[in-house]
């Protein structure tokens, strides 16, 4: 049975991403480790709780006395690290635990994988690792930078972060591809548009927008709301990952986009028609500093080498979307009153 290390598996996307696994691989053992920090949310995973292949521990991934810990105790064969603080605005506000999070803890999983894989763990110069080993670090299309009104990122691109978030989301990539190249280390990036779907924390685009306009308060959206964003369905992230996790050749990175690029206020518009509301909720605000104008990813490499595709348009994802927030009143107030920060 394979031991998967998920951290920050209590949030949006790792939660996804942990149902979808235990849904499809009944063999494997899936650890979910969360410092549970405020995007950290145990109800996002209750209909999987009791699964006997599923375990959680609450813990920090920059603790490095701990993360040794479970590696020794489940015998991990395989990290998909989803841990990261990701929120552009707060990063703008205080960078400390952004790098401290993305940058060391990505560094504390790194070595700890290295030395527990290592067939020969006290010697640096190795590169030898047991069999079936690898390291997946979920990145973001932000560490690009931005793109003019044409063209898409690649692989190949220069990183340009322009943010405190998307920076150290960038150190902590460089850091995974040293550990590549220094040692061995069987490892893959991932990198991806905007994800949306369940479970997203209310402080994203999405989310907040869908709330706001149920309980009819105002849309905020920043500047003139042209910036352009390329969105992804959850569920077809999951399915990219389990793609890379499977197939993608060790080194190598992965763009993973939805190819469904909105402008924010053709987005912000898309929900109050479908929830029957009016346009005069939505309120210009001023502008957030260092805001991406656009992002597009491209696709081609994941589709041609690992057969991946999106299978969500972005009507269907959005409409089924719109309906969770719509079903699930009691998550959002749970949220909303701070009943979800349980120990």
């Amino acid at each position: 049975m394979k031991s998967i290390l998920v951290t920050g598996g209590a949030g949006f996307i790792g939660s996804n991403f942990i149902k979808y696994m235990l849904g499809r691989y009944p063999d494997y053992k899936i650890v979910n480790v969360d410092a549970l920090t405020y995007a950290g949310n145990l109800d996002n995973l209750k209909e999987v709780e009791q699964n006997p292949n599923y375990a959680f521990v609450k813990a920090d991934i920059a603790d490095n006395k701990k993360v040794e810990e479970i590696f020794g105790q489940y015998d991990i064969d395989i990290v998909v690290n989803f841990a990261a603080e990701t929120h552009v605005d707060r990063s703008i506000l205080d960078s400390s635990i952004f790098v401290r999070t993305n940058v060391l803890g990505t560094q504390v999983l790194l070595e700890v994988a290295r030395k527990h894989w290592s067939i020969r763990p006290d010697d640096r110069h190795c590169r030898e690792y047991r069999e079936g080993v690898k390291f997946i670090q979920i990145s973001t299309d932000e560490v690009y930078g931005t793109l003019g009104n044409t063209g898409k990122f690649t692989e190949d691109m220069p990183l340009l972060p322009n943010n405190p978030y998307s920076a150290s989301k960038a150190g902590a990539d460089l850091m995974v591809r040293a550990y590549h190249k220094t040692y061995g280390l069987p490892v893959n990036i991932t990198r991806c548009s905007n994800n949306y779907g369940p479970n997203q924390f209310p402080e994203k685009l999405i989310p907040l927008m869908i709330i706001n306009c149920i309980k009819e308060k105002d849309l905020p959206v920043y500047g003139d709301g042209m910036q352009i964003r390329d969105w992804l369905y959850v569920y077809d992230h999951c399915a990219a990952i389990d793609a890379v996790l499977h197939k993608g050749v060790s080194g190598e990175i992965y763009n993973i986009g939805g190819n469904n690029e909105k402008t924010n206020i053709e987005l912000v518009r898309l929900i109050v028609k479908y929830l029957g509301k009016s346009g005069s909720l939505i309120k210009h605000v001023k502008d957030r500093p260092g805001h991406d104008r656009r992002y597009a990813m491209d696709n081609t490499k994941i589709t041609s080498q690992l057969g991946w595709q999106p299978a969500y348009t972005f009507e269907r994802g959005i409409q089924e979307t719109i309906a969770w927030y719509m079903n699930n009143q009691e998550w959002i107030d749970n949220i909303i009153s701070g009943g979800y920060r349980r120990e």
